[in-house]
């Protein structure tokens, strides 16, 4: 069953799962998308399609605050909000050591190898480098990890594990960017905390917060 956050005529705020695709794709398998329209159309008792609105994406194995469009007039609002970054998003993240700065901005050039999927730090010149942003702050450090906060500035794809591994301090469980110090079968330690919108028809700041699980490794920063 979905947890729901908020909901109203215009819009679905969810935790999404782990491991539970933001859409479908090739496997068939469970996506947001079609989860969410299944809980519409239950819990109103609709006849025919529903609509559901992706508006940003996460990685599958990335759980946390999901945005959706319940009408395509509030999915094109919401979509202009990512384009002017008006939605803002907010991640924690449990790294393997300690960054340098406590808080910092992080600015790289990164290409996707499209065969390969996977992400990398490249020069500015590269044709096919796009420029990736976020800033972050330390907000524990316990042993060999610490969590941090992320303010994400440009959403490119796998972005806050290829700039974190780049600096030699890969997120845990990433089993992509950081398999010389993750083990197999462990869990990604990334998790959308919190988004911010301007409510698409009342324009009202809205903020949606969402916790981590209370397990390893996130229980190690428990208050």
């Amino acid at each position: 069953m979905i947890k729901v956050i908020y909901e109203d005529n215009h819009l679905l705020v969810v935790e999404k799962p782990v491991n539970i695709l933001s859409q479908g794709d090739d496997t068939n398998d469970k996506d947001m998308v079609n989860l969410l329209k299944q809980y519409v159309k239950e819990k109103y008792n609709k006849p025919g399609n529903v609509y559901i609105g992706l508006v940003h994406r996460l990685d599958r194995p990335v759980g946390g605050v999901m945005v959706f469009a319940k009408t395509s007039k509030a999915a094109s609002r919401l979509s202009d909000q990512v384009r002017t970054k008006t939605l803002k998003k907010t991640y924690r993240a449990v790294i393997h050591g300690t960054m340098n700065k406590e808080s910092d901005t992080l600015k790289d050039y990164l290409y996707k190898n499209k065969k390969t999927n996977m992400v990398s730090v490249v020069k500015k010149d590269h044709k096919e480098a796009k420029n990736a942003e976020l800033s972050y702050k330390t907000l524990s450090t316990k042993g060999k990890f610490s969590l941090v906060e992320i303010d994400l500035k440009t959403g490119r794809p796998h972005q806050i594990r290829v700039q974190f591994s780049s600096r030699k301090h890969p997120l845990f469980g990433d089993q992509r960017y950081g398999q010389d110090v993750n083990k197999v079968g462990q869990q990604i330690a990334l998790w959308s905390h919190k988004i911010e919108i301007d409510h698409p028809t009342t324009k009202e700041r809205m903020e949606f917060v969402c916790e981590p699980p209370q397990e390893h490794p996130w229980n190690l920063f428990v208050k």
